[in-house]
């Protein structure tokens, strides 16, 4: 087994990061086209998940997870 090879475990958490990260963008879009400036609620609650989802993804896959 390689070094950057992905576990059927990392390819599910890579897919809910990026599904995570595209909510937020979503949300950023509509909140900027909107003329919102602060962070709402809901952005808090995206950015959360979002930042949840980075954890369970390794650093070398483009998460937050450090080692194994």
């Amino acid at each position: 087994m390689g070094l950057f090879k992905k576990t059927a475990e990392e390819k599910a958490a890579i897919a809910a990061m990026k599904k995570a990260d595209a909510a937020l963008h979503a949300n950023q879009r509509r909140e900027e086209a909107a003329g919102i400036r602060e962070e709402t609620p809901e952005y808090l609650r995206l950015n959360a998940a979002a930042n949840e989802a980075a954890a369970k993804v390794p650093f070398w896959h483009g998460g937050t997870r450090r080692g194994r």
